[in-house]
């Protein structure tokens, strides 16, 4: 298990749609495992194989839920709405204000291939649309209602207000 580079805004690989994944074998249990460990490195809810610059349509969450390994996830449904806070490891010093669904409903594989369907709510569900939205070559900076800097603490930096002179 290795930690991977996380892949930065502008690098091409972030806005691709990912190929889905038909070789259930150990270079996705390895990718699964470095993913696993890179998304702990970094403090993050989840993370996208395009982020660390895999075209797959592999993502981990790492919630309160639990850590979840979502190979090909396709979210089936959606319900309600939730607007809040979201950052991005590969949008490093800002943050936005996105509006997603309360609730998914989504069918995936696990590392070996097996079918599974699960419903996530809340931060959960927002995680899942996030690193979904990954796999679809979107950011959410795309989607979000407005985008500010941060501070290392991942605390607002008030903008500077003109003077008027």
């Amino acid at each position: 298990m290795a930690q991977r580079f996380v892949v930065q805004v502008g690098d091409p690989i972030l806005r691709k749609v990912c190929s889905e994944v038909k070789n259930f074998n150990g270079e996705l249990c390895s990718l699964l495992d470095d993913m696993k460990t890179t998304v702990r490195a970094e403090n993050g809810a989840g993370l996208a194989a395009p982020q660390i610059g895999v075209d797959a349509r592999v993502v981990v969450v790492d919630v309160d839920e639990g850590f979840y390994e979502l190979i090909n996830p396709v979210i089936v449904y959606q319900k309600g709405e939730q607007k809040g806070p979201e950052g991005c490891l590969s949008v490093k010093g800002k943050q936005g204000t996105v509006i997603r669904p309360y609730k998914v409903k989504l069918e995936y594989r696990d590392r070996r291939g097996k079918k599974h369907k699960l419903t996530a709510e809340g931060f959960f569900a927002r995680a899942i649309c996030h690193e979904c939205d990954h796999l679809d070559g979107i950011i959410y900076t795309d989607k979000a209602v407005e985008v500010y800097d941060i501070d290392a603490d991942g605390n607002r930096i008030a903008s500077k207000e003109s003077t008027g002179a």
